[in-house]
């Protein structure tokens, strides 16, 4: 099945708390959340990406990070994401929001999701998963048994609902958004937050997108840039990622309690299911 990497995703489940941009006078062209500056490998003169496009070494280096990530039992991960979108004169505005993940397989994950404008809560232990705005004090539950991989396909394909990277629960497993990958490069070393990061450059449909791996035995994904091509003005996300990969959580974190006053609503399923 033909899927563009989601991991731009945290920008567009987070929207809702974006900040309101001011009114222009010719309106809002739309969003653009997701970013990622084009390194890709220049295209044939037929506007056909060339044969050799795709290194193999870059599409080696993902399911390595894949591999490694799937042998995560327990882990944290800090996000912090700055987006834009764009008005219809062309002037970039820019917002932030960030989110932290607590995940333990194969069952297991609370999500905490945050901007000026609101929160968002997600919580799955193993039996329910529950959608809850502490702000607003309503809450959504629906029973669900999934692995998180299954699981995060599960909320967006029934109910719409993104979990931000949720791509993080795809790598190193046969769903991995690999496909229609249509160039793909080394594009150097970096230093993220101190660690020394493998740069890579690729195109995926309507949107190219960057990945720093950090090199050695912890293959992680510390930043990501996407940019969708689909809009003329490029818009862009930035995301960095900061793990933990030996957390000091409790199981009581993925045990989600109504509080007092907490009204209970219900998850709607999609009109095409």
């Amino acid at each position: 099945m033909y899927r563009v990497l989601s991991i731009a995703m945290l920008g567009i489940s987070l929207a809702a708390c974006a900040s309101p941009a001011p009114t222009a006078s010719a309106g809002q062209r739309g969003t653009g959340a997701p970013a990622a500056p084009a390194a890709a490998v220049q295209p044939a003169a037929d506007g056909k990406a060339p044969a050799d496009a795709v290194d193999p070494a870059v599409i080696q280096a993902l399911n390595r990070m894949g591999g490694y990530l799937a042998t995560l039992k327990r882990f944290s991960v800090d996000i912090d994401l700055d987006g834009e979108r764009v008005l219809a004169d062309g002037q970039k505005l820019q917002h932030s929001a960030a989110a932290t993940i607590d995940a333990q397989r194969p069952n297991k994950m609370r999500v905490r999701m945050e901007s000026a404008r609101g929160q968002r809560q997600l919580i799955y232990d193993g039996k329910t998963v529950t959608l809850y705005q502490p702000a607003q004090k309503t809450y959504a539950s629906t029973a669900a048994t999934q692995n998180l991989g299954e699981l995060v396909m599960h909320l967006r394909q029934r109910f719409g609902v993104e979990v931000p990277l949720d791509d993080l629960f795809l790598w190193g497993t046969p769903a991995a958004p690999l496909d229609h990958i249509t160039s793909a490069m080394n594009a150097g070393t970096d230093l993220i937050d101190g660690d020394l990061c493998d740069h890579y450059a690729l195109r995926q449909g309507a949107v190219d997108w960057q990945i720093w791996i950090a090199r050695g035995n912890r293959p992680v994904p510390r930043k990501l840039v996407i940019t969708n091509r689909a809009d003329e003005a490029r818009p862009q996300s930035v995301t960095w990622l900061d793990w933990n990969v030996k957390p000091a959580f409790k199981d009581a974190v993925f045990r989600f309690t109504p509080p007092p006053g907490a009204r209970e609503a219900r998850l709607v399923p999609l009109k095409t299911q």
